[in-house]
């Protein structure tokens, strides 16, 4: 076996990357304002 095969390697996508980061840092924050968002949404007003 003297040739090599050269490996087709896959490009990272990093527009889909950023994509996810920035739907984790948005799930994260919704997630731990979820009380006064609540609390907001379902305040009685007088």
């Amino acid at each position: 076996m003297t040739e090599t095969k050269f490996v087709k390697r896959k490009k990272p996508n990093y527009k889909r990357a950023i994509i996810l980061l920035i739907l984790l840092i948005i799930v994260l924050f919704l997630f731990f304002n979820v009380d006064s968002l609540l609390s907001g949404l379902f305040e009685v007003r007088e």
